[in-house]
């Protein structure tokens, strides 16, 4: 028997003294208190080990341990449960934990010497670095796709301007996913105090999570693929709802515009540009004096006639909201928000007072129900008027000199806490609060943005990464942002495209653009004393490519929103990390090619920087047809490739059905032809949804959900029945095929279908803008094409 250094300053969770099995697993007694594992289903199971057993609150997991079926045996020198797809076994003495394949192969592992412990208040787990593991994950975090031999901070902060290794930023998802020797598994620590993530940053021994406080919390999910932890992770944590179809348009944002007749400006030059666009931001300016739930009414004198003329636009208002309310007298929600009791306070029962945009501050305690009650009543001041877009910033908490009192308490559900556990979800809360708020005022979906968050955030609201700055590193670094975000269970993901900080010159925001255009939330904004920065603002080629971008996001929409739905239904992100499908591929995590993602299943985009005129890029395992003339490559393969302005390097998996159609400018004028383009491969398939786009009737079966098959074997191309009593929005099929040769003979049901060869050009020629040299004509490509009816039953087309 093994016994742990009693003059160690570190005191581990002990030596084994007695156990008890339980419905779901096993609770353990040790010398240092308890050590419990509990399976919440066959492939995730949890630890808890702490000096008492007692109910905490978690406002990340959503879910109750499952039904798991499982093996115990006791042994003298450790306790083994063996699941379905795992194997746990529980070293007694001293206590350690080791997870493994039901063939013998190690997943995880304690270090020998350290496991689980505490330094005075701080736990601890210590897990043994297993032979080139690689670390993926953490949300909202700075540095390489590859975590491994970096560390990390989780503490909400108020990062203006952060560059490529700034660390704390404004989210906080203590969830990451080890792979190595061809296998996955994911950890979720779940203790929202200040916790510490090191995947080996200044040692080679092992990687660690830690908190400054609160009991060891953890989650283990194993795979075996990314995607299924992903799945199960969103299981435990929850998903994204739908969003409103409009919130998936270009939003158009800066700091800020104002007054009223700059607003309608703004959207009359959308509509006469032809540029697509569905929402316009405002910032703090439309307020009297930065006060929430208030108008500048010399700026905007009837906010009211100005959304319905916008609505009549086909534009939305997305509305700035802080959380601060400022301690003014006569000030209406300040005076109510007093007389019921909602703000943050002191342990001497006074409200915490902070400084901010409007001045001094009292905050909301979002983890108490009549707060969030309140909220309610308050966001009645915005959707009264038809306010459907609600941006809750400020929420980390920001005030002047960055600096939380820790000893402010916060209600916590009636579990009452401290800053120190309840900053980090703060932000969290405000987003529940304002989401659950409009969508009891609206009786439809809101669209929901916040810059601060926590595990579970997707539930609630997108997520967006913050004052970012105007160059090209900072711009591929937020891509990694959000394909870090997705592997952490945010779907609806995105950057301000320009850059907040700073002024981009022409290259750079049209670059920009063009990638924003393949990322789940897609809006331009910048700050205040910058240059105007609306696509036209950067001259005619840039507004040009501008336009042929957006109207190609637009184009995508029908394929996009059934991603949107995949992600509320499966928890798999829109923007995806290379590291979900090509999990084991060792170079899609190089440096040169850590930027690449799949948007959606079928889209490969590789960013590029805005002064790179070729490109060197990675296409991995499968076959790729170039997005604009359809030349077909190979994976597992280097290349280089042209990448002008105009010409952001994107390629289309074989096999791929995408869904599109004509562009309008804006998401709700829909096109009646569904355009599904089908590119010869390997078999596939892809679930085409619609719904009404706005309210939650989808809820009561009021969607269309048709599942499509390609069969490549046998060249058929199946529709099947679609389910749900939505009528679509679309009354043909136009079905085009990519990479098919010769001419095949097409039929439905037996009758030869009338097919065509057409030349396919996604994006318009360039007009001629150098008086000396022509511009490059656009590409295009050859495809086969046919139409037909839609039908409320099985389609089958075979050749």
């Amino acid at each position: 028997m093994e016994s742990e250094n009693p003059s160690s300053l570190y005191q581990s969770a002990g030596n084994f003294q007695s156990f008890k099995q339980t419905q779901h697993g096993i609770s353990v007694n040790s010398d240092n208190g308890f050590y419990d594992i509990t399976f919440y289903s066959d492939w995730m199971f949890r630890i808890t080990s702490g000096t008492q057993r007692k109910e905490r609150k978690s406002y990340a997991v959503i879910r109750h341990p499952q039904a798991a079926e499982f093996y115990l045996e006791n042994h003298d020198l450790a306790i083994t449960l063996t699941g379905k797809h795992l194997k746990i076994t529980l070293q007694k003495y001293p206590l350690r934990v080791s997870v493994s394949t039901t063939d013998g192969r190690i997943i995880n592992q304690d270090d020998e010497s350290f496991g689980t412990g505490w330094i005075g208040e701080q736990v601890t787990t210590y897990k043994k670095l297993q032979d080139n593991e690689i670390f993926i994950g953490l949300g909202e975090k700075t540095g390489p796709l590859n975590r491994k031999g970096q560390g990390y901070t989780n503490w909400n902060t108020d990062a203006f301007a952060y560059h490529g290794g700034t660390d704390p930023l404004y989210c906080s998802i203590p969830f990451y996913i080890g792979i190595h020797h061809g296998l996955a598994y994911g950890i979720f620590f779940d203790n929202s105090h200040k916790t510490f993530f090191n995947f080996g940053a200044s040692n080679n021994r092992f990687a660690s999570f830690s908190a400054d406080s609160g009991v060891m919390d953890y989650y283990f999910i194993y795979g075996p693929t990314v995607a299924d932890i992903l799945r199960e992770y969103t299981g435990l944590t929850g998903r994204m709802p739908l969003p409103p179809v409009w919130s998936l348009g270009y939003q158009q944002c800066r700091y800020s515009y104002y007054p009223e007749a700059e607003v309608m400006n703004v959207a009359r030059t959308f509509r006469e540009k032809q540029i697509p666009c569905d929402a316009l931001v405002l910032d703090i300016h439309y307020m009297d004096n930065y006060k929430i739930f208030t108008w500048d009414k010399a700026r905007f004198s009837d906010p009211q006639k100005m959304i319905e003329q916008l609505k009549s636009m086909g534009f939305e208002i997305v509305l700035m909201c802080d959380p601060g309310i400022k301690a003014e007298k006569g000030y209406e929600p300040y005076e109510d928000g007093i007389a019921k009791d909602v703000f943050l306070k002191y342990p001497d029962g006074t409200c915490y007072t902070g400084q901010v945009w409007p001045g001094w501050c009292h905050f909301p305690d979002f983890s108490k129900p009549e707060t969030r009650a309140w909220w309610k009543e308050k966001l009645k001041a915005y959707t009264n008027l038809g306010v459907e877009g609600f941006w809750n910033d400020m929420n980390e908490i920001a005030t002047w000199g960055n600096m939380l009192p820790e000893l402010v308490e916060f209600n916590f559900d009636g579990q009452p806490t401290t800053m120190r556990e309840g900053r980090n979800v703060y932000g969290l809360l405000m987003a529940r609060s304002s989401y659950e708020g409009a969508s009891a005022l609206l009786n439809k979906r809101p669209f929901n943005l916040t810059r601060s968050g926590y595990a579970g955030v997707q539930r609630y609201a997108a997520v967006w990464t913050g004052d970012n700055v105007a160059y090209d590193e900072h711009m591929l670094l937020g891509v990694r942002l959000v394909n870090s975000l997705g592997l952490s269970g945010v779907a609806f993901a995105g950057y301000d495209v320009g850059g907040f900080v700073g002024n981009a010159d022409t290259k750079l925001f049209t670059r920009w653009f063009s990638i924003g255009s393949f990322s789940p939330f897609f809006r331009g904004h910048t700050m205040i004393n910058t240059r105007d920065s609306e696509p036209w603002t950067y001259g005619e080629e840039a507004e040009q490519i501008c336009r042929n971008y957006a109207r190609f996001r637009y184009r995508l929409l029908p394929y996009l929103y059934s991603v949107f739905y995949e992600a509320s239904q499966t928890g798999m992100p829109v923007q995806r990390s290379l590291a979900i499908d090509f999990t084991h591929d060792p170079k899609i995590y190089e440096a040169s090619y850590q930027n690449e993602y799949l948007f959606g299943p079928n889209l490969l985009v590789a960013p590029t920087e805005s002064t790179r005129d070729i490109t060197k890029l990675y296409l991995p395992q499968g076959q790729w047809y170039y997005l604009y003339n359809g030349a077909l490559h190979s994976g597992n393969t280097e290349l280089l490739i042209e990448s002008p302005l105009h010409r952001l390097p994107v390629f289309v998996r074989a096999g791929a059905i995408i869904p599109m159609s004509q562009p309008g400018q804006n998401t709700r004028e829909q096109s009646p032809v569904i355009e599904l383009h089908l590119y010869a491969g390997p078999d596939s398939s892809f679930v085409f949804y619609q719904d009404d786009g706005e309210t939650f009737r989808y809820r009561d079966n009021e969607f269309y959900r048709r599942s499509i098959r390609f069969s490549s074997n046998d060249r058929r191309l199946i529709l099947e029945k679609p389910s749900g009593i939505f009528k679509p929005g679309f009354t043909t099929w136009k079905i085009i095929f990519h990479g098919f040769s010769g001419n095949p003979d097409f039929k439905l049901s037996g009758n030869l279908l009338k097919s065509q060869r057409e030349v396919l050009r996604l994006f318009e020629p360039l007009e001629k803008f150098d008086p000396i040299a022509d511009p490059e004509p656009a590409m295009e490509e050859e495809v086969i094409s046919l139409t037909l009816p839609e039908s409320d039953q099985e389609i089958i087309i075979h050749w």
